[in-house]
């Protein structure tokens, strides 16, 4: 609830909507953020569409938890997080099968932020770890990503300027292909593939990327964009169901 104040600031208000996300330990709706708060409903929705912009309250199907931004203040927020729940049991079992690192990402304010990772226990490994973010510009995860983003979204993610006929195409053939694969983008060495988590409504919520060193793949492409994109169906029917 609301401290016992003369006045309330909208930092106060916002803070509080926090505060009640984290300490309940998962997903709120808004009615039981309503009545958990003691806002108004149009101050609760203000603080939500502000909140969520700024990526540190994620909504999925009508329900509230910390968003990815808040993953770089409280570790608390993989409790919290309903995408990195429902995926992290087949995360574990796409870096068994594969032997390499897989890693969970979404788009926030321009950034493509990894919200959870499972790493390979080969000696030789990735160097993307959680909680890193990078521009929504290179690389396969940031690539599926603004593949499956909205006109708008990605009007408002990168700007008329950054939106050429060249960029547009590539993502118009991820959405065809169901994937999106780069190698030596973001870290020199490493290639990836990225493939869109989904949720109802076949509303992207994220990328499921498995990240190798490029010379130990070498060959073995096919098969390790299989696992992929069949390991993100899975998530996305747990995700719609």
């Amino acid at each position: 609830m609301l401290p016992d104040a003369p006045a309330v600031s909208a930092v106060d208000r916002a803070l509080v909507v926090l505060a009640t996300l984290a300490q309940q330990g998962r997903p709120l709706t808004a009615v039981e953020l309503l009545g958990r708060t003691g806002l108004s409903q149009s101050t609760l929705y203000r603080q939500l569409n502000s909140l969520k912009r700024w990526g540190f309250v994620l909504e999925t199907d009508g329900r509230y938890a910390p968003g990815p931004l808040s993953l770089q203040l409280a570790l608390g927020y993989d409790l919290a997080s309903h995408l990195a729940q429902q995926a992290r049991q087949e995360m574990l079992m796409l870096a068994q099968q594969s032997q390499e690192s897989v890693g969970l990402v979404v788009a926030v304010n321009g950034q493509a932020i990894c919200i959870d990772m499972v790493e390979s226990r080969q000696s030789l490994r990735c160097s993307f770890e959680k909680g890193r973010s990078v521009p929504l510009e290179k690389g396969a995860s940031a690539k599926c990503l603004m593949a499956h983003m909205p006109a708008a979204a990605l009007s408002a993610a990168l700007g008329p300027d950054r939106q050429s006929p060249e960029l547009l195409a590539e993502l118009a053939g991820i959405r065809k292909a169901g994937f999106a694969v780069s190698d030596g983008e973001v870290d020199a060495g490493v290639w990836g593939v990225s493939a869109p988590l989904l949720a109802m409504g076949q509303q992207a919520v994220g990328a499921l990327t498995l990240m190798a060193p490029s010379v130990r793949i070498e060959g073995k492409h096919p098969p390790l964009i299989q696992m992929a994109v069949v390991t993100a169906a899975r998530i996305s029917r747990s995700l719609s169901s």
